[in-house]
């Protein structure tokens, strides 16, 4: 998709503006004034609206697809989007090693709100980056590691010994019971049951576990499982069944800060999901219909923070490349 537009002299800012957005977009000029996206509804609706803020400046725009640039190749704009996401990564990777280096020769833990924007500013690249540039793994693990060194230090009576791990084959096809009204551990947990533990798992509720009833209980209290030390029911599941996944990891620390409430992790997401858990339990009474509404949430997050973003970059990488071809309005 390409846009081409002309602005005013004046007011000054409305170049910078403009400017700013298509960044934000993940636009690459492949001629003056002339911007290009991989060719997508997105970039449809992102061009068109932006197209509508030139004019509303007193611009002039214009959104139309092609096959091809004049004598640009369809490699050579792969090439350039590729190039300038490299350029943001390795621009973030100096702000993410200044942020990490020890300050005076001490090393001291990162500055958990800086940490925060750094990550913020990765995400956002991830989601602009459509032909896997290279820099992205570098600073994921990096970013991962600052993560876990701004986590303030729990003293280590608060953890119990790693918990014993749990076969999924051994749950196959069961009944699980957990309490009224699901919430944030409750959608998360379910979420893990169906996801990586039981995928034919049902749900029940229960104010109480029943001795009689061969039910699992989840996130009930005194029975199944529940909270050990310091993890919250979603920790705990993970652990007991050796779930050893970076998406679920992230999950679990959301989880954890949501429902234990000791910002022990403060991830960026957190206040977010936990807004869209409170909007679902004032607005769907049906506990059942809740519970699957709250696995629907968690299954998109995990995508969201998973290799689902990457997959797809890579697959954008590796197939045929998209044709860019002479203009077609």
């Amino acid at each position: 998709m390409l846009l081409a537009l002309q602005l005013p002299a004046n007011p000054s800012n409305a170049r910078v503006k403009v400017w700013r957005r298509l960044q934000q977009l993940g636009a690459v000029p492949v001629k003056n004034a002339v911007y290009v996206l991989p060719s997508s509804s997105q970039a449809v609706e992102d061009f068109t609206w932006l197209g509508r803020e030139v004019d509303g400046l007193g611009g002039q725009a214009t959104v139309f697809q092609a096959d091809a640039v004049d004598t640009t190749s369809d490699a050579d704009i792969v090439e350039l989007f590729r190039r300038t996401r490299a350029l943001a990564y390795k621009q973030l990777l100096v702000d993410v090693r200044s942020a990490a280096a020890p300050k005076r020769g001490v090393k001291a833990r990162p500055d958990a709100k800086i940490v925060r924007q750094l990550r913020e500013r990765f995400e956002h690249l991830c989601t602009i980056d459509f032909f896997a540039a290279p820099g992205r793994d570098e600073l994921e693990t990096l970013l991962s590691k600052m993560e876990r060194d701004a986590r303030p230090v729990v003293p280590p009576g608060d953890i119990r010994s790693p918990l014993a791990l749990l076969h999924a084959k051994d749950f196959a096809g069961r009944r699980w019971v957990t309490r009224p009204r699901p919430g944030v551990d409750r959608f998360a947990s379910a979420w893990l049951i169906r996801r990586f533990i039981d995928a034919q798992a049902t749900f029940a509720f229960a104010a109480r576990p029943s001795a009689n009833d061969e039910a699992i209980p989840f996130d009930m209290y005194g029975a199944g499982f529940g909270h050990e030390g310091d993890r919250c029911t979603f920790e705990v599941l993970a652990l007991r069944f050796g779930i050893r996944d970076g998406a679920v990891q992230r999950l679990a620390e959301i989880v954890h800060d949501l429902d234990v409430k000791d910002e022990r992790y403060r991830p960026v997401h957190a206040p977010t999901i936990g807004l869209i858990v409170e909007g679902l339990r004032a607005a769907v009474d049906d506990d059942h219909e809740l519970l699957r509404q709250g696995i629907a949430l968690f299954e998109a997050v995990y995508l969201a923070l998973g290799e689902g973003h990457r997959q797809t970059r890579e697959t954008a990488a590796t197939r045929p490349e998209p044709r860019f071809a002479k203009r077609r309005q």
